[in-house]
């Protein structure tokens, strides 16, 4: 909070201000929310269920998304969560629901848990305008950036996950080789590389007729943070967004990386929460 103050000042002295915080929400809400996928994977379709929108086939398990529950509470809210967990435990199947801060009603998370979901890390949803944040990249010395495409570049994105997070991210890499499949205009993914070590990686999603660009990943091997790669794979993935016209960059930012951004000029809407049902066994 002490840093957006300065922040706030220091616009206030060049006659600037912050982007209202409730219109990007209400933006985000509208444009990226509750969105049929233009295209999908092979495999993988989506179903409706009264306001969610089931994606399933997904390889690293299906996802629930909703703008919101039309104001669905009681009785009839948690049979529609036990049908989400009945449709993917027939299928053996892990699904994720991506509570919102802001949802509603207030106890959804109590009735998620109940339902035998799990909540993981909670993240926080900052939104940039694109303009604000598209600057010149600046990697440090010995450190390229790269566009990649194939499956030799994804499974080396895979490996360095691997490394940070030491559990099995095979499914990242064809995932990622899915997606650009389908379409391959909807996706950007860039690597960080030092000589021949990929030590960050990140993509970004060109939301169709909509006017934000998300990035994800930007996770970085843990010897080569502190040096800025992280904020400079960031500006050259909101300078490929500016190139395409959009207006806002999105991210679910970590507690990690939310301060980078703000620091860049994003600013927090809402928090998010991955709640995660996974088959017994």
């Amino acid at each position: 909070m002490a840093l957006i103050n300065l922040v706030r000042k220091w616009l206030r002295r060049r006659g600037d201000s912050l982007p209202d915080a409730g219109a990007l929400l209400a933006a985000y809400d509208t444009q990226l929310r509750g969105r049929l996928a233009a295209k999908l994977p092979e495999g993988v379709r989506v179903e409706r269920d009264g306001p969610l929108l089931r994606y399933v086939g997904e390889k690293h398990g299906g996802f629930i998304d909703y703008r919101d529950l039309g104001g669905l509470d009681g009785a009839e809210l948690d049979a529609l969560i036990a049908r989400q967990v009945g449709v993917f435990a027939e299928r053996r199947e892990r699904f994720e629901w991506k509570l919102h801060g802001h949802d509603r009603p207030a106890d959804l998370a109590e009735r998620l848990r109940a339902h035998g979901l799990v909540p993981e890390d909670e993240e926080t949803v900052v939104v940039a305008p694109v303009a604000q944040v598209a600057t010149a990249p600046s990697p440090p010395g010995g450190v390229r950036l790269r566009e990649v495409s194939d499956g030799i570049g994804l499974d080396r994105i895979a490996a360095m996950e691997h490394a940070i997070w030491q559990d099995d991210r095979s499914w990242l890499a064809d995932s990622l080789e899915a997606e650009r499949a389908v379409d391959p205009s909807a996706i950007s993914i860039v690597v960080a590389e030092a000589c021949s070590t990929v030590v960050c990686a990140a993509w970004v999603r060109f939301a169709r007729n909509a006017e934000f660009a998300t990035l994800w990943g930007g996770a970085t091997l843990p010897e080569w943070r502190g040096r800025g790669i992280y904020r400079t794979i960031v500006a050259h993935r909101a300078r490929l967004a500016a190139a395409r016209g959009f207006r806002y960059l999105q991210v679910d930012a970590s507690e990690d990386s939310r301060p980078i951004l703000e620091r860049l000029g994003f600013v927090a809407v809402t928090t998010t929460t991955p709640f995660v049902w996974s088959p017994p066994g």
